[in-house]
């Protein structure tokens, strides 16, 4: 489920850099070096690359809350489930060791 989102993702990200990169800005965009796409999609080519950027940010900010929230749902702990034995039942207790240093360098 995860790969194929991250696919969808990187799809979508590639695509949203391609286009909004295509679209003509204010200082004119990528498209006054080439002169071919622009017409590529005829009259309505500002119409179809609004569009088109629209539907890739919706996909792409989908994509990014979907891996969010399955990556928080993952990252839990795998000894969560883990049942702890009882200290009491068949553990013998090492005995305690009284161990006193005694600092001759003084």
């Amino acid at each position: 489920m995860i790969t194929a989102l991250v696919v969808v993702h990187v799809i979508a990200c590639v695509g949203l850099i391609g286009i909004v990169l295509i679209q003509r800005g204010r200082g004119s965009g990528l498209v006054e070096s080439f002169a071919g796409v622009e017409s590529m999609f005829g009259t309505k080519t500002s119409v179809f690359l609004t569009r088109a950027t629209t539907v890739l940010s919706i996909v792409f900010f989908i994509t990014c809350l979907s891996l969010a929230i399955l990556s928080v749902k993952q990252s839990k702990s795998l000894l969560s489930e883990v049942k702890i034995a009882n200290p009491d039942t068949n553990q013998t207790q090492a005995p305690l060791v009284n161990v006193t240093a005694t600092n001759s360098s003084l």
